[in-house]
């Protein structure tokens, strides 16, 4: 186990005094992987959104240290954690996040998963129940939505690109005509992951659809959704409630998709109840 030190700095924006968590590089099946740790008592493990790190989550680690031990990982390919050598799919990261919990003695832990982070956690929770007390999926992807004639169109325009493209006459030109292409008809993450195991790993997560997974969740699950989510919708939130057996479902109006922001105190208290509870 790992011990680390607690630090406590005046935060003039919250006006009182939050402990500072202390940063630390663990390796975990040969990766070198960054997280922050802070406070003690029961583990509340943070699981940030594709493209984010640890900072994503704010003061969070912070205010909620004087009851938990809390501790936010950058997952691989995000903040200071490098990527692994070919793409990932979900139960890759679930596998590798097993392998972190259990190395910290972290192990079981209340996980708490925003976006790709919740994507990650349910995964985790399926496969590996005994590392899992408590579930918290806030604005949680792994729902596949219903996609329509447009997008079918986009993916066929890139494969008849490519197909052309691989003519040898046409070598001088391959690499900028797809970057034009992708650049135009990807999706904003995609074009955000300039590393091409990234955008690999990207693909491959996002057409994975978990709601085969939900009824399998053994852990007491806790919903946070921003009714004004945009890139997870509500009705996700709806749904993971009705199939996963113990679900709660609560909803933040007026937040979008970074619910646990937009609201922060109600977040904190939320989560405080649930982990105590």
């Amino acid at each position: 186990m790992l011990t680390v030190g607690i630090n406590v700095a005046y935060n003039e924006t919250m006006g009182f005094r939050l402990p500072v968590p202390r940063s630390v590089t663990v390796e975990v099946d040969h990766l070198p992987v960054h997280y922050v740790d802070v406070g003690a008592g029961t583990p509340v493990v943070l699981l940030h959104g594709w493209g984010g790190q640890i900072t994503s989550f704010g003061p969070i680690p912070s205010i909620l240290a004087p009851r938990f031990r809390v501790v936010a990982v950058d997952l691989p390919g995000f903040g200071s954690t490098p990527l692994p050598a070919e793409a990932w799919g979900t139960f890759d990261y679930a596998r590798f996040l097993a392998s972190f919990l259990q190395k910290c003695d972290l192990a079981p832990c209340t996980l708490v998963g925003h976006s790709f982070g919740g994507r990650v956690s349910l995964a985790l929770a399926a496969r590996h129940p005994g590392l899992v007390n408590k579930l918290v999926l806030v604005d949680s992807a792994g729902i596949v939505p219903p996609r329509g004639p447009r997008y079918y169109l986009r993916v066929a325009a890139v494969k008849t690109a490519r197909r052309v493209l691989s003519l040898p006459v046409l070598d001088r030109i391959r690499e900028p005509v797809l970057a034009y292409l992708y650049r135009v008809i990807g999706s904003s993450d995609y074009n955000a992951a300039q590393d091409p195991v990234l955008r690999a790993t990207l693909v491959k997560v996002v057409n994975e659809d978990l709601r085969w997974l939900l009824p399998e969740i053994k852990a007491p699950t806790l919903l946070i959704w921003g009714d004004r989510d945009l890139d997870t919708p509500l009705n996700d939130g709806r749904l993971m409630e009705r199939m996963i057996p113990d679900a709660g479902l609560v909803v933040f109006e007026g937040a979008g998709h970074f619910s646990y922001l937009d609201r922060l105190d109600d977040f904190c208290r939320v989560l405080t109840h649930f982990v105590e509870n």
